[in-house]
């Protein structure tokens, strides 16, 4: 059993800083939620709803404690105004089918904060449960045709193949994909954008997925080859990205690891971000921080919510790469990659703090 299942909410929350979680459940559809508000010290907060079959409750209460956490962190290395959220669905059983009706009483729950939190898909929610959702509350995004956004998957990769460029060339490696070989570990919406993006810059790849469905779509991008998902951590490549679900890099793992680069747009890569990213510092592979690289889906939505021009949304998006060179930079002086990226996340919200003290007085 984990540590955190010995402590009470209070203590998580308090460890982690949140400032609120409530818990939600409606009859008629047998729909139960959290919501997680980890920080609106710089904006309202933006975060995805994940529809999941939790093993326990305590495993569906520290998915949303530290997706929430990593949003805030997202948000303000983005240069966004905007906080930290997130919200879970805990399924009955895995493969449950998403109703309008299960939706609309997410959308009634999402409602209940007045914009202070803003949802969005996340595993197991599409544009059109987004649209279902919508239809009781206006504070959501990414749906195609009540509420505005659409699939924000193309953008996250995009943030992804960018920093991949920051990484090579940190390492000191030309700025180009062509024979280099990116391993993906799991190819659904974000996964597949991205091997298209690294097949058309002349990468080859090498993907693993659970579903069947994703890798016969896979097949089709030139130059993938598909293996299986218990050895894709360990194959010998350039990059590797993981791209499905988080803690997939733990600290008895690392030593297996055949590769110099992660850059990933899994959240929570790593199992114990604190340990393992030093341990991978230690071993000489590049950690680039996920919730730097992967926050292209983020601008896109939370730009659009702030009514970003299409300037200023793209601008944002090419920045990714230099936000991770910064980072990758900076962490010179740090333990690790991942402490450098906490360290320019809370510069930026100490400093927007500063300021709304300044306008207060």
């Amino acid at each position: 059993m984990r540590d955190w299942d010995q402590m009470n909410i209070f203590e998580q929350m308090t460890e982690r800083d949140h400032e609120r979680v409530c818990f939600y459940q409606d009859r008629a559809t047998g729909l139960r939620a959290i919501v997680a508000i980890h920080s609106t010290a710089l904006g309202n907060a933006l975060g995805g709803t994940r529809r999941w079959h939790y093993t326990t409750e305590a495993d569906a209460i520290y998915d949303v404690l530290r997706l929430s956490e990593g949003m805030t962190y997202k948000a303000a290395c983005a240069g966004l105004p905007m906080g930290g959220a997130k919200s879970v669905i805990l399924l009955p059983q895995r493969g449950h089918e998403a109703t309008e009706a299960e939706a609309r009483a997410m959308g009634r729950f999402v409602n209940n904060f007045t914009g202070q939190y803003i949802a969005a898909e996340d595993v197991g929610v599409n544009t059109q449960f987004v649209d279902w959702m919508a239809l009781e509350t206006k504070h959501v995004m990414g749906g195609e045709k009540v509420a505005i956004g659409g699939d924000p998957s193309p953008y996250t990769a995009k943030g992804v193949f960018n920093a991949m460029k920051a990484c090579l060339a940190h390492r000191g490696e030309a700025v180009d994909f062509t024979g280099k070989t990116i391993a993906i570990q799991g190819v659904g919406s974000v996964g597949h954008y991205l091997a298209k993006l690294l097949s058309d810059a002349g990468a080859r790849i090498i993907v693993a997925d659970i579903k069947e469905g994703n890798l016969d779509r896979a097949r089709s991008i030139k130059g993938v080859e598909i293996t299986d998902t218990d050895s894709i951590l360990s194959t010998e490549c350039d990059i590797l990205a993981p791209c499905a679900l988080g803690s997939v890099i733990t600290g008895s793992n690392i030593s297996t690891l055949n590769t110099p680069i992660i850059c990933g747009a899994a959240n929570n890569v790593l199992e114990d971000p604190d340990e393992d990213a030093v341990l991978l510092n230690n071993a000489d592979i590049l950690y680039a921080p996920d919730f730097v690289v992967n926050a292209g889906g983020l601008i896109e939505l939370a730009g659009l919510y702030l009514g970003m021009t299409r300037q200023q949304l793209d601008e944002k998006h090419d920045h990714i790469e230099q936000t991770t060179a910064q980072i990758l930079t900076e962490a010179k002086s740090q333990s690790s990659t991942h402490a450098a990226a906490i360290a320019v996340a809370l510069q930026r919200i100490k400093a927007a703090a500063g300021k709304e003290q300044v306008h207060a007085h």
